[in-house]
């Protein structure tokens, strides 16, 4: 799978060699170049807080309760601290060698170019099911709230009023995600305290007199579903975790970029311990893991409900609105940012690369939105059977990405060392070791769903379009090589 790297050591008289880019080879542009450096620090801090916050977690979240009861915790841990593992993976690359492309940009230069052209393809494809997926979700919620105008129409509402923020200016789309950002992190930062409070019976009127730990292990144990189940919930609740790597991908647009990434990928443990693990640490402790309310509310409603919080539904669902809304904008701005870097690179049309006076790449965005608009029509025309595809084929993208970032980073720290030792500021821990550990966790949990009924058909069709993707890339290389021998 890894290539011998190629890139020769740096004397007088060598070149330095731009991300994706082999010694020797033409030059080609920075990943970054064009763009403009809109994103302000206080943009950068909360797309890194909101990135680890999807609105899967407050929707989600339930279905894993189920599956595994109080044991859906260590899920939970696990799943957060391989994230941690790739997170600094990555900030070690990215605050080297800040890029519009990130992973792909990074795997183009330490693998090949088949690697950085299949990952960035497969990454923006998810990004644009993504984009389908939530503009429906958000349709449902504001149809619920003003059914007078059909689901239909709201999701077209909504995708057009974001595209159109991506459009202005990327100092735009950092105000909205600073908002929506914002306001999940205050909503679950406030769930959480609210939860702790009513737990151990300090909250004054709470119809939960506190419970302290008792129900963690009052129905059936911690573990109601056995052991196994930690793994059955690993596969529930590791996709919620995608979007912590969007922080990388928009520290190119970025003032200070090495200071960003740096404060992200440091910060990215306490994230995850008090947005994921508290949050559903205060759910099993406010009510019996088997609680019917759950499933039938939602985790989140039927903890603050069981705490007396007048209308809790309303107040939940403007919170997932928000986070849909929040992961709808930052995926139409990571697909565009792939594309304009797959553009830049010439894996994409070279159009996607250019940017308008504003220093946004127009065209990488309304391609992107496009295609957006194309899966949401699938979604409502062909919901079981096009849409269910689409769906299905790119469930395991991201453990993909986090694979591909692994494998390169065992790459991409030697060519850094060589080539721009004093850049090397963030560190992956126990290097390679740790590496190594991740990359059989992902691969461990990618065999693992293959036995699994329900995750058995995502990661093959994943794996389906994951080989049709590599292997474009590398008829393309084939022919260029060939091209080039002429």
């Amino acid at each position: 799978m890894l290539e011998t790297v190629r890139n020769p050591p740096m004397t007088s008289q060598t070149t330095l060699a731009k991300p994706g880019q082999e010694p020797g080879e033409p030059d080609r542009p920075d990943s970054s170049g064009g763009l403009q450096a809109g994103l302000k620090n206080r943009h950068l801090s909360m797309i890194a807080i909101g990135g680890v916050i999807g609105a899967g977690l407050f929707v989600g979240s339930s279905a894993g309760i189920a599956a595994a009861g109080p044991a859906i915790l260590i899920s939970y841990a696990m799943v957060g601290l391989m994230v941690v593992l790739v997170m600094r993976m990555l900030g070690e690359m990215a605050a080297a060698r800040p890029s519009s492309g990130s992973f792909s940009a990074y795997a183009d230069q330490a693998l090949g170019r088949w690697a950085g052209f299949s990952i960035g393809w497969l990454y923006w494809f998810f990004w644009v099911v993504v984009l389908a997926v939530e503009a429906t979700a958000g349709a449902a919620i504001l149809e619920n709230w003003i059914p007078g105008v059909p689901q239909w129409a709201w999701a077209l509402i909504v995708m057009v009023v974001l595209t159109a923020t991506n459009l202005i200016s990327v100092g735009s789309y950092g105000e909205f995600e600073f908002w929506f950002a914002g306001i999940k992190v205050v909503a679950i930062a406030a769930f959480v305290v609210v939860g702790f409070l009513a737990v151990f019976g300090f909250l004054p009127g709470s119809d939960n007199p506190g419970s302290g730990l008792a129900h963690l292990t009052d129905n059936g144990g911690f573990f109601p579903k056995g052991p196994g189940a930690i793994l059955t919930g690993v596969l529930m609740v590791v996709f919620s975790f995608m979007g912590s790597e969007i922080v990388t991908l928009a520290a190119g647009e970025s003032s200070d970029p090495q200071r960003a990434v740096s404060k992200a990928t440091n910060s990215v443990i306490w994230r995850i311990a008090v947005f994921y693990l508290g949050s559903i640490f205060v759910v099993l402790t406010l009510l019996p893991w088997n609680d019917p309310s759950i499933q039938e509310k939602g985790s989140y409603v039927a903890a603050l409900d069981s705490i007396g919080i007048p209308q809790a539904g309303n107040v939940m669902d403007f919170i997932v609105l928000t986070a849909v809304l929040s992961c709808l904008n930052s995926g139409l701005y990571t697909a565009s940012r792939m594309a304009f870097s797959l553009g830049e690179r010439g894996d994409a049309p070279k159009s996607f690369a250019k940017v308008n006076k504003r220093g946004v790449p127009q065209a990488a965005i309304l391609s992107s939105v496009v295609f957006g608009f194309v899966a949401v029509f699938f979604n409502y025309q062909w919901p079981d059977t096009v849409f269910q595809f689409l769906l299905n084929s790119s469930g395991a993208v991201a453990l993909f990405v986090w694979l591909v970032i692994c494998f390169t980073q065992l790459r991409m720290r030697g060519i850094i060392l060589r080539e721009t030792p004093g850049k090397l500021v963030v560190r992956m821990w126990l290097f390679p070791y740790l590496t190594w550990a991740t990359i059989a966790a992902i691969s461990f949990i990618l065999v693992y769903m293959l036995t699994d009924d329900t995750a058995r058909e995502q990661v093959v069709l994943s794996l389906l379009v994951a080989a049709l993707v590599v292997g474009i890339s590398l008829v393309r290389e084939m022919r260029s090589r060939k091209a080039v021998a002429k």
